[in-house]
């Protein structure tokens, strides 16, 4: 859980009054060195920027077409990374998992 923007201000005021790190820390139950890196830095992160390491775009994209139908784990298993991967991987690239009722994988209805 992240602070407030206005409480992180309100600490940084009160360092620039005379509070020293302890007493801030101390008076707004919170970590010394939580204080100094906001010091260093007020705004939260609010994206990381990291590149996808394992599952390359292209093969993930191509085996979504080959294989619409595939589970995570079936995904997982042909592109050599683990289900969670796929699911990261899939929010990244903005594809939702969505079953086509119309395949062959789907059983006829039953009429008694």
């Amino acid at each position: 859980m992240t602070y407030s923007l206005d409480f992180r201000k309100q600490v940084l005021k009160s360092l620039a009054n005379g509070m020293t790190f302890a007493e801030a820390a101390v008076f707004y139950d919170i970590s010394p060195t939580t204080i100094q890196k906001w010091k260093k830095r007020l705004h939260s992160k609010t994206t990381r920027n990291v590149t996808a390491r394992k599952i390359t775009d292209e093969a993930l994209r191509k085996d979504v077409e080959d294989y619409p139908d595939s589970y995570h784990y079936e995904r997982a298993t042909r592109l050599n990374c683990s289900a969670s991967g796929i699911c990261e991987a899939l929010k990244r690239l903005g594809i939702s998992k969505k079953k086509d009722l119309r395949t062959p994988k789907r059983l006829p209805d039953k009429k008694s």
